[in-house]
This record gives C-alpha cells, structure tokens and sequence, in this order.
C-alpha cells in the first residue's frame, strides 16, 4: 500500500507591483529543514491522517511544521502537483498545492521535526532541495508564476 502525503508550496513575492519582465527574480520559496535523517530541504508536507482529505492535510501540516495558519496564506488554483518514489521499499505518493504568504514578514514557527528554515530564490531552492523530482515541482510552481502576471 503507497503511502500518501501532502503539502504546500508556499512562496513570498519581495515586492509588490513588479513589471512583468521582473517577476521571476520577485519569488521566494520557503523550504524547511529536518531534524533527522539526512537534514533534507522540502516544503511543508505530512501523512495524511484517516478519514481526512488531502487539501485540509496540507493545511494541518503546514500549520503544524511552520506555524502557517490557513488565514496567512493564499492557495493558488489551477496548480498541484504529484510526486511519487519509494521511501523504506514502499512507493511514496506526496501532493503539493501552491500558497503564497499574504505578508512576507510572517514569523515561521518551527515544529520539533525541523531545524531550520529557508526562504529562497528558485536556483538556491533546487540545489538545497537535492531531490530531482521536487526541483521539477518548484520549476513547474515558478513557471507557472511566471506566466499568471
């Protein structure tokens, strides 16, 4: 049986009103740091618990792993995105919603699983990240950014 996560993609824009052509270097996207195993760089993401859906997952684990309320964020229609690999021999499938932060000083709070956190540019994100499949995920996030000016 796969097992099935879910998270969001959460990013900030530095500034607001930007020209089109300049939109690309506005983006940040906020990544947070395990506290075990390899230290990996992910957005905010969780098992879904029983009887819950996915979108409200999502929203759980953000709160809980970054102290994101849903009322402090945006979540973005028409994108989403699947990622799927084996974690432990068993397939793994994670969804990811994009968000964007209503106000890009909002205090990340950290839960215990998670030492650190970043909010990067889309080249720093995809080196931190490591994962090709999640660095597909923030490109395809940031295109599709990119193109709903």
């Amino acid at each position: 049986m796969s097992v099935r996560a879910c998270g969001l993609i959460i990013f900030r824009r530095l500034q607001s009103d930007v020209p089109a052509q300049e939109v690309a270097d506005n983006i940040e996207f906020l990544l947070l740091q395990t506290s075990y195993g390899i230290h990996h760089w992910t957005p905010p993401k969780g098992h879904v618990d029983p009887g819950e859906d996915d979108l409200t997952a999502a929203l759980r684990e953000t709160e809980e792993e970054a102290g994101l309320h849903a009322s402090q964020f945006n979540v973005i229609k028409g994108f989403q995105k699947e990622l799927g690999y084996p974690v432990k021999g068993k397939p793994k499938t994670v969804i990811y919603w994009l968000a964007e932060i209503k106000d890009a000083a909002t205090e990340i709070k950290l839960s215990h699983e998670h030492q650190a956190f970043s909010w990067l540019k889309l080249p720093e994100a995809c080196k931190l990240s490591g994962y090709p499949q999640m660095q597909e995920a923030l490109k395809e996030a940031h295109r599709f950014l990119c193109t709903k000016v």
